[in-house]
């Protein structure tokens, strides 16, 4: 893989954690701090995306009344679990 350089501004107590938990992982602290954008990346990527793909369904009138969620999440664990409602 390629990698490249850039700064980063951290609290120096942000530093100081980072420069602990290299030193008792062994690690270095660019390795940590990559490890760490790449999951934030990840995350937020994922969220964004699915952020996306809801509003273009509700765009699209694909949608299900609040009630109805709430009255099957409520069902969940009774002896009468509701069936998950279908967007009307």
């Amino acid at each position: 893989m390629k990698s490249t350089t850039f700064t980063v501004r951290v609290d120096t107590d942000v530093k100081k954690r980072l420069e602990r938990l290299a030193k008792s992982t062994g690690r270095s602290r660019s390795f940590l701090a990559a490890e760490a954008i790449n999951g934030y990346l990840d995350v937020n990527e994922w969220q964004v995306e699915g952020i996306k793909r809801a509003i273009a369904s509700l765009d699209r009138g694909e949608r299900i009344p609040h009630d109805q969620v709430k009255d099957w999440v409520a069902s969940w664990g009774s002896g009468d679990e509701k069936p998950a409602p279908k967007s009307s």
